[in-house]
């Protein structure tokens, strides 16, 4: 049976276009991850951010956080099953790192973004991966994450890419604020000079 631009349709797929899918197969995304969260040691929300719509509302957020702090907070192991999600964590003196994904996922991809995750954190931080250095450094934390992932689409699980990358943005940043304090010096020197002529 040819399909609409006259290829070959496969087997399973015939009689359903469309989109329809058979019990138990799910199609392919890019869209694996569902949100990356840190708690600290009480449970309370350092730094996340949700890639689908899942949990809306803030509220919703909240509540699932806490759910997944007192499941998991006990616990020596790095995965969990919770609520139809795959969540992957790890704990770092008083941090709780999270990698959350839908239950049909592959428990190695979310957890290879978890370490890359935590890794890049851990050379940010200069190897103090706490709250407080967390808190001092949000926006380098933040550019980490948005390094690995973006819109749920893993981008990289390399630490020393996401930190190449990181300290990149971070050095060009500088350089333009660096260039307009040095063309702003050059320009009162000529000033200078000329009037001194």
């Amino acid at each position: 049976m040819r399909g609409a631009l006259g290829f070959e349709e496969p087997r399973r797929a015939r009689g359903r276009r469309g989109g329809g899918r058979s019990a138990g197969l799910q199609e392919p995304s890019l869209y694996t991850i569902k949100a990356v969260f840190i708690l600290d040691n009480d449970g309370h929300r350092l730094l996340a951010k949700y890639y689908d719509d899942t949990f809306p509302s803030m509220k919703e957020q909240m509540a699932f956080e806490k759910n997944v702090f007192n499941k998991t907070s006990r616990t020596d192991s790095e995965i969990a099953f919770f609520g139809g999600m795959t969540i992957v964590y790890k704990s770092s003196i008083d941090l709780f790192l999270y990698v959350v994904g839908s239950s049909y996922e592959n428990e190695l991809m979310l957890m290879s973004v978890l370490t890359c995750l935590f890794e890049s954190l851990n050379h940010v931080l200069r190897k103090n991966v706490e709250k407080r250095w967390l808190l001092e450094n949000m926006d380098g934390a933040f550019l980490v994450l948005d390094e690995i992932v973006d819109g749920g689409v893993i981008l990289e699980s390399d630490p020393q890419q996401v930190i190449q990358k990181v300290n990149f943005r971070a050095d060009d940043s500088g350089l333009t604020e660096h260039s307009v304090a040095q063309v702003l010096q050059s320009a009162k020197e000529q000033i200078k000079w000329s009037l001194l002529k």
